[in-house]
């Protein structure tokens, strides 16, 4: 019963992360160009170096769409059929998650189909997601760029608490 709820929340999340992943997608035209040449591939990603007490994080796979956006292939956790294969480092969570609120690209190790890799490390390099953007269509402009800030501070503020602990384990 555990697991079926379990199943129900990760498939909710992933419905909604290839939401987002799509909405910045179809906010730069140029990374959709990128990406339809390559309609049908399935692109897997995978965590590396998860600590053993947090709960592991499932394998994603997403196939391209021929308007060059993603959509989720669903719950099957082989990766072995994907094109391409993205892991990304995540010994530290925290910082993972402090450098992913500033905007920052993942460390992150690309194997499979020479081309889709290239078209994928241009994505990883050059696409952003504008929230301030996205929250001024919603709140206006006054209070998305004070959200905004507010976010950049608390980013700041979480990316200062994680890095004295990565750099102490470093030693």
């Amino acid at each position: 019963m555990l697991q079926d709820l379990q199943a129900l929340w990760v498939s909710a999340v992933l419905e909604r992360l290839v939401l987002v992943i799509n909405h910045v997608l179809a906010a730069e035209p140029a990374a959709m160009a990128k990406l339809a040449p390559h309609s049908g591939r399935v692109i897997a990603f995978e965590v590396q170096h998860w600590p053993a007490l947090l709960p592991v994080p499932p394998r994603i796979r997403l196939c391209v769409t021929p308007p060059g956006l993603m959509e989720w292939c669903g719950p099957d956790d082989n990766a072995t059929d994907a094109d391409l294969r993205v892991h990304v480092d995540a010994t530290h969570p925290a910082a993972l998650f402090a450098s992913a609120l500033a905007g920052e690209p993942p460390a992150l190790q690309i194997a499979g189909d020479a081309a889709l890799a290239t078209d994928m490390q241009w994505l990883v390099d050059h696409l952003r997601w504008d929230v301030e953007a996205d929250l001024e269509r919603v709140a206006g402009p006054v209070v998305a760029a004070q959200l905004a800030r507010l976010g950049r501070t608390l980013a700041a503020g979480l990316r200062a608490l994680v890095r004295p602990t990565g750099a102490a384990a470093a030693r």
